[in-house]
């Protein structure tokens, strides 16, 4: 494993995206999601999904880990994400990347018209044409992540995204990384996961809680797989919580969800 994680994955993004533009011209995308814009589009909104929500969970399809290795090789994006909608989720994060976390874009496509509620293309976002691929697949909110941006390419796929009517989570993992936050975010998520190691330790959010802006939604990521401490989360400001390998390693991630969620309410 890489001594630096995260630079080796978007090392490897670069190129993937740039094969990517060889097989579909950028030219073609944007032209199709434009002709996609000028018609009627079905909005769902994550970030009033999670404030509205007793529970705030965003279930995660993860069929792999770079740290673990497979998680759920098997798991089937017309299975998984609807038996997620169908027990509670108030998002579904679906992984695009395929070489480090198993997953493919046409898995949102393939979940889109299966599910009721928001999805979030979970990805290492990098270039615009990234921002297109997910309003043409129907997601409804994007990723973008301080630790593999400049804080001048994050405001600008962050305008761009909201131009698409994409919604935006920023991910951070210390207080450095909230400078990042400008007007085109709409959710703010600590990431529990140190990118570069991918080490994690709830304790993150709850240290970086008394900094992260009032203004936004609050989002705790990685590593939560007690209901208690959601409940905990809540206290101190947090109204969404990412979850995938505690879903995912079971043999019915949806089940799974659905007492986790109740075990949340009925404390």
């Amino acid at each position: 494993m890489a001594k630096n994680i995260l630079e080796e994955i978007v090392a490897h993004k670069k190129i993937e995206v740039e094969e990517q533009k060889k097989r579909v011209l950028p030219t073609d995308l944007y032209r199709r999601v434009e002709m996609m814009m000028d018609g009627p589009l079905e909005l769902r909104s994550m970030k009033d999904s999670l404030q509205k929500s007793a529970s705030g969970i965003i279930a995660e399809f993860k069929r792999k880990s770079p740290s673990k290795g497979w998680i759920k090789e098997e798991g089937k994006p017309e299975i998984i994400p609807p038996s997620y909608s169908k027990n509670g989720a108030s998002a579904i994060s679906i992984l695009t990347n395929e070489r480090y976390f198993g997953g493919q874009l046409d898995f949102i496509r393939i979940a889109r018209p299966l599910v009721e509620c928001p999805i979030l293309r979970k990805e290492f976002i990098i270039d615009e044409y990234q921002l297109f691929e997910a309003r043409e697949v129907g997601a409804d909110a994007v990723l973008l992540i301080a630790a593999n941006l400049t804080k001048e390419q994050c405001a600008t796929l962050a305008k761009k995204a909201h131009e698409l009517k994409l919604e935006t989570l920023l991910e951070v993992h210390d207080e450095h990384e909230l400078s990042y936050i400008n007007d085109h975010i709409d959710m703010v998520g600590v990431n529990n996961r140190n990118l570069t190691t991918f080490q994690t330790d709830v304790k993150t959010s709850f240290q970086i809680a008394a900094s992260l802006p009032s203004d936004r939604l609050l989002v705790s990521e990685s590593g939560i797989s007690d209901p208690q401490i959601v409940r905990e989360l809540r206290e101190v400001g947090f109204r969404g919580f990412l979850i995938g390998e505690t879903f995912m390693k079971t043999s019915s991630p949806g089940d799974t969800l659905g007492q986790f969620i109740h075990d949340i309410i009925q404390r």
